[in-house]
């Protein structure tokens, strides 16, 4: 028999607000629908009313999990119409915050996987080695959330010799606890009989909707934006790019997973080699130049787009922000067709969905 099944706007299985209209025959998915806009906030439209340090705290809000994201590709495009430069060692800090952002992002995303599996145990081993990001969070940045750690011009804070041998312990900690994860996630038969041959979404269809991220190199779609477009001194790193072609949710699971190894070796460089001098160029309120730029940033989910256009006051004229989950939701139904209405909760969080920052 033919039913339509709805997943949320509001689901146990998935707490985004995210509206799915599932077309069955028994329990196969024919076919999908996907709403989104329950979430709507008008942040670029209060983005003209402020200033460009007051909108540096309103874009961290666009999303709690990459908040230094928004703020890093806001402040990235102010700089470029105001032509500043911004210090080396601003630069690094910048680079440490925002791959301990993606560890934080990744290891949350596992844990919620993994309990949508139904591994709870595996769900509290991760959130556990999560704790030890936040607290490097909060050792930088005095918060555990939005971070504050960008202004206009460079970093907010500065990194001390003993934080950093406190960072470098942490990560030796944070390290062991991967290896731990990525060994029961690549092993583990719930985990492989719950993800493999589900949600694919082929090369050639990550290609054609225009997917990004994690996402998109899953399904062997190799990009990414610190390596193909460097900024912030990326060009200094060396780390691969982790890349599979199965184009599954465990794909998915995996090319996260392997990608906090990368973010950890970053941070062990930047640390390592932090260069001397100051963090930023002052604290000055600075106008925003008459003109337009578009700024790029690998943020956890992919590619994160903020087009920025000053009129010569202290106000943006105007703020677009294009964010990871606008181009990865429209292939929920893809992934849905011919996969069971038990995994479709899965399917959908496999995207690691924002939707807080799709509604902004």
């Amino acid at each position: 028999m033919s039913y339509i099944v709805p997943i949320g706007p509001y689901h146990p299985a998935l707490e985004e607000p995210i509206h799915a209209k599932l077309y069955t025959e028994g329990e196969v998915i024919k076919d999908a629908e996907v709403f989104v806009g329950y979430n709507h906030r008008g942040i670029e439209k209060l983005a003209t009313e402020r200033n460009a340090i007051q909108t540096l705290v309103l874009v961290e809000r666009v999303c709690g999990i990459c908040s230094h994201s928004h703020a890093l590709t806001y402040a990235l495009a102010v700089e470029a119409i105001n032509q500043l430069e911004v210090p080396k060692r601003g630069e690094y800090i910048r680079v440490i915050t925002a791959e301990l952002e993606r560890l934080h992002s990744h290891f949350l995303w596992a844990g919620i996987a993994l309990h949508i599996i139904g591994h709870d145990s595996m769900f509290m081993h991760t959130w556990d080695a999560r704790e030890d990001i936040m607290d490097m969070l909060e050792e930088l940045s005095g918060n555990r959330v939005n971070y504050a750690m960008v202004t206009i011009g460079g970093a907010r804070r500065d990194i001390s010799d003993e934080m950093r041998s406190s960072f470098e312990q942490r990560l030796d900690k944070l390290q062991k606890a991967l290896d731990r994860v990525v060994e029961l996630c690549v092993n583990d038969k719930t985990v492989a009989l719950r993800t493999k041959g589900v949600g694919v979404m082929t090369t050639e269809e990550a290609v054609r909707m225009g997917a990004v991220g994690p996402h998109a190199r899953a399904s062997g779609v190799d990009v990414d934006v610190r390596r193909d477009s460097p900024y912030c001194s990326y060009g200094d790193f060396e780390f691969k790019v982790p890349v599979l072609d199965s184009c599954d949710v465990y794909a998915r699971v995996v090319v996260r997973l392997l990608e906090c190894y990368e973010s950890i070796s970053i941070i062990r460089q930047a640390l390592q080699n932090l260069p001397a001098g100051p963090i930023n160029l002052g604290n000055k309120l600075p106008k925003i130049k008459e003109g337009v730029h578009t700024s790029r940033h690998e943020a956890p989910r992919g590619q994160l787009i903020y087009q920025v256009v000053g009129d010569g006051g202290f106000n943006n004229h105007r703020v677009s922000i294009h964010v990871p989950s606008y181009k990865n939701t429209p292939t929920v139904p893809v992934m849905l067709r011919n996969n069971t209405v038990a995994d479709a909760g899965l399917i959908i969080a496999s995207i690691d969905p924002c939707f807080s920052c799709l509604d902004r």
